[in-house]
């Protein structure tokens, strides 16, 4: 065999071998759970995200990149194997809250690829970026919250804002990932010693609240107590005021009577009102009436003049009759 005809053979089975790899490498298949990107010269296609068998135009032209639409989780502060064992990065995880106290706090964020192009071409490594983006935002948001939040009834409100967080910086680095949730597992103080101390603190504060509950309440019933005790007082003054202006009606009616009574006879009338007024004011006193001209006096016989002649008949007294002044 002469050397040209050697040579012919090699290129027609080399030229063979380029035409086979190119048909096996010109099919390629997508996967439900996946969705592919086709590079053409390096410039890549819009995602394909529909399954089945597909064609390309053989390497080097083109070469495709298939990447997984499933749900991924990022393990921030632990890892755990797949016997179940978990190791825990203390170092990422201790973190500062806003008022000085020290804590550990690990979550898990769930993220898929949602632009394989941006997700290729537009970081090296954005699991590591997606990683780094985690630790600032829940330090950041640790760092603007109470311990007492970060270890009790605050968790939601940290993951929630974790997340808005973690969503605004992955949108504006553009690297291909939506985060979906972001989910705490664990925030717990450093050892034994703090964590009793902060129960410690935990118990005084419920027992402060407890107390300040209470003190409330009895607040409330005496202000009730005293609310109806006020209007009780309003309503007997009313009621005291209604009825002294009612008797001062009366009086003034029994004032108009008597004067209409004075002007039809005024001496009989005034004489009257000064033995009506003596017998109300003096109730017990004895009664005397005098002649202012004679100096003889006159007696009026409503009581005894002693107590211990009481059984005697009061002596007759005479008198100069007076014009105008009767004896009663």
């Amino acid at each position: 065999m002469s050397t040209k005809r050697l040579i012919s053979i090699i290129v027609v089975l080399f030229i063979g071998i380029i035409l086979l790899s190119a048909v096996f490498t010109s099919w390629y298949t997508v996967d439900e759970s996946e969705q592919a990107i086709v590079i053409t010269f390096g410039e890549a296609s819009d995602p394909i995200t529909e399954s089945g068998l597909k064609f390309k135009m053989p390497w080097p032209i083109q070469q495709v990149e298939k990447l997984s639409k499933e749900t991924f989780s990022l393990q921030f502060g632990y890892k755990q194997s797949k016997d179940g064992e978990i190791t825990s990065f203390d170092k990422d995880t201790k973190m500062i809250t806003g008022d000085d106290n020290i804590v550990l706090t690990d979550l898990v964020v769930q993220w898929k690829i949602t632009n394989p192009k941006a997700y290729l071409f537009n970081s090296e490594n954005p699991q590591e970026i997606l990683h780094d983006a985690t630790s600032a935002s829940i330090r950041s948001v640790i760092g603007n919250s109470k311990i007492d939040d970060a270890l009790t009834s605050g968790k939601a409100q940290i993951e929630a804002d974790t997340s808005d967080l973690l969503s605004s910086l992955i949108q504006k680095y553009n690297i291909g990932i939506t985060v979906l949730t972001v989910k705490l597992q664990d925030v717990e103080l450093p050892n034994a010693e703090v964590r009793s101390a902060f129960m410690a603190v935990t118990d005084a504060e419920e027992t402060k609240n407890t107390k300040v509950n209470q003190a409330g309440k009895y607040e409330n019933q005496k202000m009730s107590e005293a609310i109806g005790e006020k209007d009780a007082i309003i309503s007997n003054a009313t009621g005291l005021k209604i009825s002294r202006i009612e008797h001062a009606k009366g009086d003034v009616a029994l004032f108009d009577k008597l004067y209409a009574e004075y002007q039809h006879n005024k001496e009989i009338t005034r004489q009257r009102l000064i033995m009506e007024t003596l017998d109300a004011v003096l109730p017990n006193a004895h009664i005397y009436i005098m002649n202012d001209e004679s100096g003889t006096m006159k007696y009026l016989p409503i009581q005894a003049m002693d107590q211990n002649k009481q059984s005697t008949p009061p002596p007759e007294t005479k008198s100069k009759p007076e014009e105008g002044n009767g004896e009663q």
